[in-house]
């Protein structure tokens, strides 16, 4: 097996400075670090209890795209702010038939972000 100390998802943007505006911006991901200069620097957030690094630069926007699972802790919440941040919802905040609260959103490149509130009686708020 092999011992994984650490973990981050890795994005290659078409347009760096585009999407650090979106996840640093319009999301308000807290940067763990920055390493290059200028336009093409990486950018690294907080996420959760993970990373996410923007760095490098894509020529087109990958098919498919990623998705990312961002868990917060309240839904409608996050889709006031990120609303009055200007950021465009694909599909509103709505409970899903497996319980979780789900509301889609996707980034400059089309990745999709899908945030998630688990309700305090789902199981995955219990551990057998």
């Amino acid at each position: 097996m092999v011992h994984v100390l650490s973990s981050r998802t890795l994005l290659r943007p078409v347009d760096p400075e585009r999407s650090r505006a979106f996840y640093g911006e319009a999301l308000g991901l807290p940067v763990y670090r920055e390493f290059g200069t200028g336009p093409e620097r990486g950018t690294v957030y907080f996420l959760g209890g993970g990373f996410l690094e923007l760095s490098g630069r894509a020529e087109r926007a990958p098919s498919p795209g990623v998705r990312l699972w961002l868990q917060v802790a309240d839904v409608a919440a996050a889709h006031e702010e990120l609303r009055s941040r200007g950021v465009d919802v694909v599909r509103e905040p709505r409970q899903e038939p497996w319980g979780l609260i789900e509301m889609w959103i996707t980034d400059p490149d089309g990745n999709d972000l899908v945030l998630v509130e688990v309700p305090a009686d789902h199981p995955l708020r219990y551990r057998p």
